[in-house]
């Protein structure tokens, strides 16, 4: 095997909303309120509800150098059109050798958290977004390119009953991934723990449908300070889902639902056997007094058999696989975001992979995927042979991925300052570009 034999799929990438993608899908009767986006000193605002919601991209950086990772773009016109254009999305994923990408909000955020705030004001408008942007996502975005996306939906969590509508009728269509908080008792709903997510649990089970927690949607990674710098923050910022991990693996709901899988989106994987041990030794001298039952398993063998692990490079955690279950790891690219090496994922994958045995390679990077997502790639695709990284180059020999300089956006007013002084970025600084928009 070598790399242009490889087949991709990524199931933690990001599409950014386009401006009619609320609108085209909401009720007519209501659709003056739909969310939409309006100029604002030169910057695209999502406005909603008299709400503005001014980060458009949320780190949508793919295509700039490295130097310009720092600016937030502020309009579609300092995007990379990829980002929101789901043709010209598979044209990137074609120079990227990625067959297939499974892809998060941005306005609503990862989980929908924009749509829950909302609820608690006008719940019924909060529902009009959330089946609108999953009609826009399933109609447009997937349905554009058949077999190259992998259908997500969001839920109304704040509504059971209206969340199972909607599960159901999304399922029908063909979607077997749902992104959820890691932390719902982060943004004011009712933690994993409480018999509220009873319903919710099993309709995913019976359903196949995979629950994808997406780091930042509920447990967040804190600066340590404003004068912090900034690295130390995007250093530590996959590893701050192990506490929501810890969580969800001590539920107790699992032993009711074989089929129940989550996945932990952008957490990274070489964490994971340390994790395991943790889990296993807490369980094994604490057990007596905490009185979790596991049915003589050990939290590790738990976590094997129904959470997916992820990783963007991590040629450390693939070298010790062994001590977690290559059945339940899985690629991600984080294409839009500044943690992508997007056009050169096949590289960067091959120097992590290329040690081990073709049936693992062919695992992790695509075949538990098509598994545990229910996603026949191959038979989308008309066979192997045309989701391989050499076939989809081939395809997107023509695309253009030089980096594009000078697109401009958001950044603090020191940063000009900050580079002739050659300080190191901080958390303040970051905090004060964002609160600029």
């Amino acid at each position: 095997m070598n790399m242009e034999d490889m087949v991709i799929i990524s199931i933690d990438d990001h599409a950014i909303e386009p401006p009619e993608a609320f609108i085209r899908h909401y009720p007519e009767a209501h659709r003056d309120r739909a969310p939409r986006i309006v100029k604002e000193n030169g910057k695209d605002i999502w406005l909603w509800n008299d709400q503005r919601f001014p980060t458009i991209g949320l780190n949508a950086v793919v295509g700039r150098p490295r130097s310009e990772y720092g600016m937030e773009p502020s309009a579609f016109d300092q995007l990379r059109p990829g980002t929101y254009d789901p043709r010209l999305r598979v044209d990137d994923m074609n120079a990227n050798g990625v067959l297939a990408s499974l892809n998060f909000p941005t306005m609503p955020s990862f989980a929908g958290g924009v749509f829950v705030a909302m609820a608690k004001k006008d719940p019924e408008e909060a529902l009009r977004a959330c089946r609108a942007w999953n009609d826009w996502h399933v109609q447009e975005w997937c349905a554009s390119a058949p077999g190259r996306f992998i259908p997500m939906c969001l839920v109304p969590s704040w509504d059971m009953g209206e969340t199972l509508k909607e599960l159901k009728r999304m399922s029908d269509l063909g979607v077997h991934a749902v992104s959820f908080s890691d932390n719902p008792a982060n943004i004011g709903l009712p933690s994993i723990h409480n018999e509220y997510w009873e319903p919710f649990w099993k309709a995913c089970n019976d359903s196949r449908i995979v629950i994808n927690c997406h780091i930042g949607t509920g447990a967040r990674a804190l600066h340590p300070s404003s004068e912090s710098p900034i690295d130390a923050w995007i250093t530590a910022m996959p590893i701050s889902i192990a506490n929501s991990a810890a969580d969800w693996t001590f539920a107790t709901f699992w032993k009711r639902y074989p089929e129940l899988r989550m996945a932990l989106s952008e957490g990274g994987i070489g964490w994971v056997p340390y994790f395991l041990e943790r889990a296993d030794f807490t369980h094994e001298h604490h057990h007596e007094w905490t009185f979790t039952d596991f049915g003589g398993e050990r939290p590790s063998d738990l976590f094997k058999r129904h959470i997916i692990s992820c990783f963007i490079d991590d040629q450390f955690g693939l070298k010790n696989l062994e001590y977690m279950n290559e059945d339940m790891v899985a690629y991600e690219c984080d294409y839009p975001h500044s943690d992508t090496v997007w056009p050169n994922v096949p590289e960067y994958l091959w120097a992590s992979v290329n040690g081990l045995t073709k049936d693992t390679i062919d695992k992790i990077t695509h075949l538990n995927v098509m598994r545990e997502y229910s996603f026949d790639a191959f038979g989308l695709n008309g066979g192997r042979e045309n989701c391989t990284v050499g076939h989809l180059r081939e395809l997107g020999k023509d695309v253009d991925v030089s980096p594009r300089h000078n697109l401009g956006g958001l950044k603090t007013d020191s940063m000009d300052a900050i580079g002739k002084a050659r300080r190191p970025v901080t958390s303040g600084d970051i905090e004060r570009m964002f609160a600029s928009a």
